[in-house]
């Protein structure tokens, strides 16, 4: 999963992404990652793993990963070349899903691009710019589908559906907001458009506003994810900064303090699982225990496949067991001898927290 952080100038954009991905690496043990200056792998937070690692003592823990792109501060007239210009809009195009920082926080010191805090001013005005840009994209589409739509149906019907997105973009709107049917949205999402892509509002808030359900510059950016059917989490990066310090259990034991339960990074994790549809199964031994993200509804052979293509091909049955079965009966031979290990065949549709051996011939 790889995910773009955006937003304006000054939000604390930047601060947030290097808490993250240094909080993430740390809540492993892993050390951070870094593959290019703006690009961090971190670890995805899972306890099932830990207990499982815990009742195994295996060679090698393989957790989940994520992948953060910290994305260039978006100014206004990017679509035209400001700024980065189209060096940004190009990294968006790469990512699976867009977490837009948003300034909810007030401090004379950090000046802010517009002079002032607006949380929907300022999410409308990176939102513009990716329209600017699909609306160039949309233009250059419709010109090739208009030369084949005479001879071709196909590229008739997606004429017209570039037809009723332009006037939708046009009306303000981002192109995941459109109604269309499954297969209208398949064609949608081969036109690469940037407001096409999930995306996370992330409410960037002082300290003193952490747990605060009233706090108004949050509540007003929630009514603009509601809108949009977006996810929403609310962080302070400069709590995330001193969370990325700290070890584990001084790290749960302040969060506690703080009342919010959840670090950035968990509350991330869980908004982009839900948002793009993906779970976790999970294997485990005394070589390796592993996590693997796929999409929810993936059946046990696909899932097979994830580990390897060989197993997907010479599937022959997966064994299944929750992970609560397990933990509760010390491992795979005692839920075995419970009888709460199934085997189950090629229609099986995996489920969050599955833990699977599959079984397959060479």
């Amino acid at each position: 999963m790889k995910l773009g952080v955006i937003g304006l100038p000054n939000v604390g954009k930047s601060t947030l992404f290097n808490a993250l991905t240094h909080a993430g690496a740390q809540a492993a043990n892993y050390p951070f990652c870094t593959i290019e200056p703006n690009v961090g792998v971190v670890f995805v937070p899972d306890s099932r793993l830990d207990d499982l690692a815990t009742l195994y003592n295996p060679e090698k823990y393989t957790p989940a990963t994520i992948e953060f792109v910290d994305i260039a501060g978006l100014v206004k007239g990017a679509s035209r070349g400001e700024g980065l210009g189209n060096k940004f809009l190009s990294h968006i195009r790469e990512v699976d899903a867009v977490v837009h920082v948003v300034r909810c926080f007030e401090d004379g010191n950090v000046v802010h691009v517009d002079g002032s805090i607006n949380p929907e001013r300022d999410a409308e005005t990176i939102n513009l710019e990716l329209i600017f840009a699909d609306l160039e994209t949309l233009e250059k589409r419709t010109a090739k589908a208009q030369k084949l739509a005479k001879t071709d149906k196909h590229a008739q019907h997606e004429l017209e559906l570039c037809e009723q997105l332009k006037i939708h973009l046009e009306s303000g709107k981002p192109a995941r907001t459109m109604a269309a049917s499954d297969e209208d949205r398949t064609i949608i999402k081969g036109l690469l458009l940037l407001t096409d892509k999930p995306i996370i509002y992330c409410a960037n808030v002082g300290e003193e506003q952490l747990g605060d359900d009233n706090d108004e510059h949050v509540s007003r950016l929630a009514a603009v994810a509601k809108a949009e059917g977006a996810g929403l989490i609310t962080v302070c990066a400069r709590i995330e900064e001193e969370l990325a310090d700290m070890e584990p259990a001084e790290r749960s034991e302040f969060l506690a303090e703080l009342g919010i339960g959840q670090s950035g990074l968990e509350q991330l994790v869980v908004e982009c699982y839900d948002l793009l549809g993906l779970m976790s199964f999970l294997t485990a031994g005394p070589k390796e225990v592993r996590a693997w993200t796929i999409e929810k509804g993936t059946k046990a052979p696909q899932a097979a496949g994830k580990i390897h293509t060989d197993f997907e091909r010479g599937f022959i049955r997966a064994e299944v067991v929750s992970f609560d079965d397990l933990m509760q009966n010390g491992g795979m031979n005692g839920a075995k001898e419970k009888g709460l290990v199934r085997s189950e065949g090629k229609d099986y549709i995996m489920k969050d927290g599955d833990v699977v051996l599959f079984r397959f011939n060479v």
